[in-house]
């Protein structure tokens, strides 16, 4: 393989490279705010909420200050929102034990909350000019088809086997272009389903390229269909016209978020007497359902979820709900969702709600 294939990929680089707000401005913060939204989730859906982001909290400290519900509710529909918390308690830690400056090396970074080996690379490569390699998942793509590596790249061990390869190549001067140029390749060229192998830079010394087998890397295990679960939720209604919702507790999926009382429907159960059951256990209250909404698909990383939606009325009407599952509990104006972070699928359950009163009004 020549040896060369880094030059050649970082002309390319500087050729093709997307503008993006973070790359104007490669402060450590604004790398490490930007890594952390990168993850598992495209450029075009990061841009705004990055902008919106360092727009609140436009430094360490601010965001440290910030209250955890501020935080959340800015990543509101980003997903994956423990790293947004992990990321608050990071910058907490970085102000109370670094006077608000991140460490400048891979493995001090390592020990901020919320930093692994992909964040700490990238910072350490980009804001700090570290020789340390990214390993993301175009990475793994792209390394996997230029060497025809075997293995799953999903594992820790392959993982750590492109990192030590990639480390020997990676260029002292430029560590940050190199991880910027290998991860952009991998979202442009080296794509997974019909990459543009005649376009790639790197296409003269791709393995797979030369004997064809592109369609056959990376290997990875077969893990079957994601498992979906129906889940019935609660739009519990006071005399007032008040909604309850209840905030998940931090150690749960989505925790500090709030929601819709509800739970998984069990076998042989109707979504009513779900619904039902669930009010029972989570808040320790009768509610009667008066109306069902349209059901709402929702598609997590591992797993799927169909919530079937009710409106529902205390019954009878003077009990007063407890926090027996959630962190607690709030009765919110309807006028007054938006003060509160909630995951995409609940704000859709909302949607779906909001066109019902309106058809009816």
């Amino acid at each position: 393989m020549l040896k060369n294939w880094p030059a050649v990929l970082l002309n390319w680089y500087h050729r093709e490279r997307r503008e993006m707000p973070w790359r104007e401005d490669p402060s450590p913060y604004r790398v490490w705010i930007s890594e952390i939204m990168l993850q598992q989730t495209q450029v075009a859906t990061v841009i705004p909420y990055f902008e919106r982001f360092v727009k609140r909290f436009p430094d360490v400290g601010s965001l440290a200050a910030a209250d955890q519900q501020d935080v959340l509710k800015l990543w509101e529909g980003l997903g994956y929102y423990s790293r947004a918390r992990n990321l608050h308690k990071g910058a907490k830690a970085v102000v109370a034990g670094r006077d608000g400056e991140l460490p400048r090396s891979y493995h001090e970074l390592l020990t901020i909350p919320g930093i692994g080996p992909y964040t700490a690379a990238a910072v350490a490569s980009i804001a700090f000019g570290e020789p340390e390699a990214v390993v993301d998942g175009n990475v793994l793509r792209v390394t996997s088809r230029l060497w025809m590596l075997p293995g799953d790249p999903t594992e820790t061990a392959f993982k750590k086997t492109v990192r030590d390869r990639l480390n020997s190549f990676i260029p002292s001067e430029t560590p940050g272009d190199f991880n910027q140029a290998m991860m952009e390749l991998g979202a442009l060229v080296c794509v997974p389903r019909e990459p543009t192998c005649p376009a790639c830079p790197l296409n003269t010394v791709c393995q797979a390229w030369k004997k064809g087998v592109v369609d056959q890397f990376p290997r990875k295990r077969n893990r079957g269909k994601p498992p979906r679960y129906d889940v019935a939720v609660a739009l519990i209604i006071n005399a007032k016209g008040d909604l309850l919702v209840a905030q998940r507790r931090d150690d749960q999926m989505l925790g500090g978020m709030w929601e819709l009382p509800g739970g998984k429907i069990d076998t042989g159960e109707t979504p009513v007497e779900a619904v039902i059951r669930e009010c029972l256990e989570e808040l320790g209250v009768t509610v009667k359902p008066c109306q069902s909404l349209p059901h709402v698909r929702h598609a997590y990383s591992h797993f799927s979820v169909t919530l079937h939606p009710f409106v529902c009325e205390l019954d009878p009407v003077d009990q007063r709900p407890a926090a027996v599952v959630a962190a607690r509990l709030r009765w919110l104006r309807p006028d007054n969702i938006d003060e509160l972070p909630f995951p995409k699928a609940t704000l859709r359950v909302f949607d779906e709600w909001r066109g019902v009163v309106s058809r009816t009004v």
